[in-house]
């Protein structure tokens, strides 16, 4: 019988959630810091510690729909599908969210104006 964390599709707070690099709070501010022209990627990259390509795709979110659309082209996400390396992150997920769910730290559906919470 599955958990009620996963059928009731409860939804982990953004500052909970793994799968996130950045809030998007932390997107504005590294928008707004590149805006000023006294950061460069790399060093806005550098300081949030995530890749350079990332802050490119939030400065230019149409370098990200052009990315995209090359990926689909060429075999979408199945090109670098492997199935035992994404049972293993499933399973980790699922765990994570578990514990989450056991401390009370998960949000229901319905209350999706908490999720933005940071």
């Amino acid at each position: 019988m599955p958990y009620k964390y996963a059928t009731d599709k409860m939804l982990i707070p953004e500052n909970k959630d793994k799968r996130v690099k950045l809030t998007l709070c932390q997107k504005e501010e590294i928008f707004e810091l590149y805006a000023t022209g006294n950061y460069s990627q790399r060093a806005l990259a550098r300081e949030y510690n995530v890749s350079r390509r990332l802050i490119q795709f939030i400065i230019c979110p149409e370098k990200l729909e052009e990315n995209r659309q090359r990926r689909q082209e060429r075999g979408g996400s199945k090109q670098y599908y492997d199935k035992d390396k994404h049972r293993i992150a499933m399973k980790t997920h699922r765990q994570h969210k578990q514990k989450l769910y056991l401390k009370g730290e998960l949000i229901d559906n319905e209350d999706e104006s908490l999720l933005k919470v940071s």
